[in-house]
């Protein structure tokens, strides 16, 4: 089976910089036509589903896929740079802004899970159990409880951000980190400093044990969290393995990909559940924040987003 290479925002800098990582090229110009190479966000990574996806499609296909996770963020910019064939993201506006502007084509909807507010079990800003989100960081502002922010222009960062501005919050106060880490990072360190933070719930479920923190808001529409893939446009960059990159992309939507992310399951819970069917933007303004609160299939995001046994 081809070796696939995973890069972290770390590595990824290390590369950047002039350091050798096997086969990886950050140079659409040596793309291979048996290399696909996809940015994706570190919560994909974190939880596992890629390591639990891939592999197959690669031994089918004779391919290998070169993953760099990073930040949303990073992740479109890497696209618009062209030094990736595709990015699989989750950031509605940030990606609307990124088709629009010509750097990607053909987004498809692939999957969705939620957001969770998560925290010590003590909870001294007293949040749990709150229905409004907004509520629960205004609170956790007013009393100054630590907050580890990701602070990375990732997707859950974006998110969170907006989510402050919508409580009308600037997230100023002395007890605010913003740490520029990815999520699992951050999960670690908000576990060991008893402070809130922000997850995807996908990742939550994948270090759940290894944490000494709980759910304590959930469920709120503005919570919902959709992942979408988007191809690089070859019209600006030569050298892209377009191709490969559309193969994969139409794989992961397809009754098979979109099955194989149903299954993913642990301990009997899923992490992400398929989009079957969603256009890339359908549930844009319930993601950013501005519906209302109504995601693909009239069902609610809280709906949508519930993990199922």
């Amino acid at each position: 089976m081809p070796h696939r290479h995973i890069l972290s925002a770390r590595h990824l800098l290390g590369a950047i910089a002039g350091l050798s990582l096997g086969a990886l090229s950050l140079q659409p110009a040596q793309a291979a036509d048996d290399i696909i190479r996809l940015a994706t966000t570190t919560s994909t990574y974190n939880s596992g589903l890629l390591d639990n996806l891939l592999p197959a499609y690669e031994q089918a296909n004779d391919v290998t896929i070169q993953v760099i996770a990073v930040g949303t963020g990073k992740a479109l910019r890497m696209g618009q740079d062209g030094d990736v064939d595709l990015v699989m993201t989750h950031a509605p506006g940030a990606e609307r802004k990124f088709v629009d502007a010509g750097y990607g084509i053909e987004p498809h909807g692939v999957m969705y899970n939620d957001f969770v507010l998560l925290g010590p079990k003590a909870d001294p800003a007293n949040v749990e159990g709150m229905s409004d989100v907004d509520a629960a960081l205004a609170r956790i502002a007013e009393s100054n409880a630590g907050f580890v922010s990701r602070g990375d222009d990732s997707g859950t960062h974006k998110k969170e951000l907006s989510l402050w501005a919508s409580a009308d919050v600037v997230p100023d106060f002395s007890a605010y980190k913003a740490v520029g880490q990815g999520m699992g990072k951050v999960l670690s360190m908000a576990s060991e400093l008893q402070d809130y933070t922000l997850s995807d719930r996908g990742t939550w479920l994948a270090m759940q044990d290894k944490l000494d923190l709980s759910v304590l808001v959930e469920g709120d529409a503005r919570l919902f969290n959709p992942y979408q893939v988007i191809l690089v446009n070859p019209a600006n960059h030569e050298g892209l393995n377009t191709e490969g990159a559309r193969a994969l992309a139409q794989w992961l939507i397809s009754r098979e990909g979109q099955q194989a992310i149903d299954d993913f399951r642990l301990k009997g819970q899923a992490l992400f559940h398929a989009s079957h069917g969603e256009t890339g933007f359908d549930a844009q303004k319930t993601a950013d924040g501005s519906g209302a609160g109504q995601a693909a299939g009239g069902e609610t995001a809280t709906q949508q987003a519930a993990p199922r046994s």
